[in-house]
């Protein structure tokens, strides 16, 4: 099997940013954006996606975090996307319902090459340390937009901001770990009827 990671960077006005991302890892995570329960949904996210994934973030954070968590997610999938190369061999499909104390969160994800976020859950607005309850799914938009996924979350119960976003983080790292995940029956070949994905 070839390597599949992928390091990209990318700086603007408002943020530098710098991923590694490895898809056949242990789940080491390294993440530092200068938002400590993102980096906590991070290693979440890398843990049980079983991706060994580097994040380094400077953003404005003097602001708020909203630009250092977006554009986060746009650089991790668009590592995630490189680190797919062709897609060749993958199941492309996965899904996980993941209880978190009183939280129940579904997600699905397709490697379709289609960007794009369904997302019914229902947060309410504050804040969680430093991080606004509404950024969980900016990331969200950014990160599938830029991989290339179609990518459903949905809060099946839950109360507690905490717990309902970790879910979604744990939840959609299970469901990608098992869509890039290699399928030994398709022996290279693409899981899909177009001949592209």
């Amino acid at each position: 099997m070839t390597d599949r990671s992928a390091r990209v960077e990318r700086a603007t006005k408002e943020t530098q940013i710098a991923v590694e991302v490895r898809l056949d890892g242990e789940g080491r995570v390294d993440a530092v954006t200068g938002v400590g329960f993102f980096d906590h949904m991070l290693d979440a996210l890398g843990r049980h996606g079983l991706l060994d994934l580097e994040v380094r973030a400077a953003g404005d954070t003097h602001v708020d975090a909203h630009h250092t968590v977006e554009d986060a997610g746009i650089v991790i999938g668009q590592a995630l996307a490189s680190a797919l190369g062709d897609k060749r061999g993958i199941t492309r499909f996965g899904s996980c319902t993941l209880p978190m104390d009183e939280a129940l969160v579904l997600a699905a994800v397709d490697v379709s090459g289609r960007g794009q976020l369904h997302w019914d859950v229902d947060l309410p607005f504050g804040m969680v340390g430093a991080f606004d309850t509404q950024l969980a799914r900016e990331f969200f938009i950014a990160l599938a937009a830029n991989a290339g996924i179609t990518l459903h979350v949905r809060q099946l119960a839950g109360d507690n901001a905490h717990h309902v976003i970790e879910a979604c983080f744990k939840a959609v790292g299970r469901a990608l770990r098992q869509a890039v995940e290699p399928d030994q029956r398709m022996a290279g070949q693409l899981p899909t009827t177009k001949g592209a994905l």
